[in-house]
């Protein structure tokens, strides 16, 4: 039957939301196919986090748990993809462009014996076949793929595909995946939590990024102060900021970073060249701050503050905690 396969990556035995945005994708382009969609999840947790699915538009799931997937193997999450493959026969495959999704989907290609095409920002079907749209040169140029072998393998972009709601029935399945007699070739012996409690800024409903015309890393308590400000804001940064070695690449927001689409990204100091804007333009509003009125960030920005952002970033969280201690 027509349709498409999507990964279900957990945490906590919650689906994550970008798999959520892969499934919703996947339950579009199978009704575009005249066929249903379908989801693979695998780990501690699996089948519970399969019951829900039915109402992102899966019409079967299948849960992958044991031994197997103590160690977090990658070799043994393709496996469970595999199987998934065997069982529904779809027209494609999309995985999350996460951490995880960009290991495990050459995996499952590699052993598939198809292509698989990264990072893809757009997908649709025309004339029969999967077309998906992803960026190259650094954003600077897109191109269009046609998926002409089956699976179509493809990692879809964080935070560019909305999570979308089709109630449905979705009946699950548990599927079996031994470990390997030999044993996997790597696993995972320790997973460490990000200390400090901060907000991963892909998920964070508000980003307050800076850039370069903060002058340097002495200053970035201006961008953590009007985070704090807003009280569930995470801190995001531009790549020149990343390479200087003021801020972790985690904060990274651009085409080699972290795609965001928050409800209010605030860009200060930030010029907004190519490679920036494809990581944070589905902002629902954008605030630039600069003292360039030609900034290229003023192109995409709903609202735009010509200032020195030395002086406009303190008087703006003073009136951001103003404002709340009114609401309060």
């Amino acid at each position: 039957m027509p349709g498409v396969l999507a990964f279900l990556e957990t945490r906590d035995g919650a689906p994550r939301k970008a798999s959520l945005e892969a499934l919703s994708a996947a339950a579009r382009i199978s009704a575009s196919l005249g066929g249903a969609a379908s989801a693979v999840a695998a780990g501690a947790g699996a089948a519970h986090a399969c019951g829900d699915l039915g109402r992102f538009g899966a019409r079967h799931a299948y849960a992958a748990e044991g031994a197997a997937f103590e160690r977090e193997s990658s070799e043994a999450f393709a496996a469970a993809v595999i199987r998934a493959v065997g069982a529904c026969d779809p027209d494609a495959v999309f995985i999350a462009a996460t951490s995880k999704g960009k290991d495990l989907a050459p995996r499952v290609a590699a052993t598939l014996g198809v292509p698989q095409v990264s990072d893809c920002t757009e997908v649709l079907v025309e004339g029969g076949r999967i077309r998906v749209r992803r960026p190259v040169y650094a954003g600077k140029a897109y191109v269009l793929v046609e998926g002409r072998a089956r699976p179509f393998v493809a990692t879809l972009r964080p935070n560019v595909f909305p999570v979308r709601e089709a109630p449905g029935p979705c009946a699950v399945e548990t599927i079996d995946v031994p470990a390997p007699a030999g044993g996997f070739r790597a696993i995972v012996r320790e997973i460490l939590a990000a200390t400090g409690g901060k907000l991963d800024v892909a998920e964070a409903p508000i980003v307050v990024s800076g850039g370069r015309g903060l002058k340097g890393p002495e200053h970035w308590s201006l961008i953590e102060d009007l985070a704090a400000a807003f009280g569930t804001a995470a801190t995001g940064a531009s790549r020149a900021v990343v390479d200087a070695g003021w801020r972790p690449h985690a904060e990274q927001v651009g085409q080699t970073g972290k795609t965001v689409a928050p409800m209010l990204y605030v860009a200060c100091g930030i010029s907004g060249a190519i490679q920036h804007l494809a990581g944070m333009r589905t902002a629902k509003v954008i605030v630039a701050i600069n003292k360039d009125p030609d900034a290229p960030i003023f192109k995409v920005a709903d609202y735009g503050i010509v200032g020195d952002v030395f002086e406009v970033l303190p008087a703006l969280a003073k009136a951001v905690r103003e404002i709340r201690a009114q609401s309060r």
